[in-house]
């Protein structure tokens, strides 16, 4: 018997400090990501928010935001953005809409194919750009549809100009400050 979204948010409210996807009909309890994945993908939440909050593009959600996809999946990047003509409220609950871009930080628990899948997936109901973040390999990659893979390391910079014209991050500043 496969699983809906409500059961996952019945499921969610009787276990709340759980993360949980809905996944081909089935919930897949997510580990914790690990101090220094989160610390990562909490960064790029402040980059993008930095520049999308002031400019009113858009919405920028942590991996707690839930999205209901149109295949009935219903799954948590990372880090997202919704452009703002495309989600003018937030919903209380999980949006019924594929983001725009989908973030996701590689753990230790991760494998980097299992994190390359989750983004194409994403990628073939609707979102533009998905990135894949590799802190223990210090490099971040940028996945389009239909298009080859764009592979940067520390001296590179991040641009996405569809979505977020004149965004810019160095690769380096994403990565956890050491202090020695």
């Amino acid at each position: 018997m496969a699983l809906t979204v409500k059961d996952l948010e019945v499921l969610q409210q009787h276990c709340p400090d759980y993360r949980m996807e809905l996944v081909n009909g089935e919930i897949i309890v997510m580990s914790p990501s690990g101090y220094e994945s989160d610390e990562v993908a909490a960064e790029m939440i402040r980059q993008l928010g930095n520049w999308v909050r002031p400019r009113k593009l858009g919405r920028v959600t942590a991996s707690s935001a839930g999205f209901t996809l149109p295949n009935s999946d219903t799954r948590a990047p990372d880090a997202s953005f919704v452009q703002a003509e495309r989600l003018r409220r937030s919903p209380q609950k999980f949006a019924e809409i594929t983001p725009d871009l989908t973030v996701e930080v590689k753990s230790p628990s991760d494998s980097v194919s299992g994190l390359r899948k989750k983004i194409d997936d994403f990628l073939n109901l609707g979102t533009r750009v998905g990135l894949l973040i590799n802190p223990e390999k210090e490099w971040v990659e940028i996945r389009r549809s239909n298009q080859e893979a764009i592979v940067l390391h520390n001296g590179d910079i991040i641009t996405i100009p569809e979505l977020l014209p004149g965004w810019e991050v160095k690769v380096e500043d994403l990565w956890s400050p050491k202090f020695d």
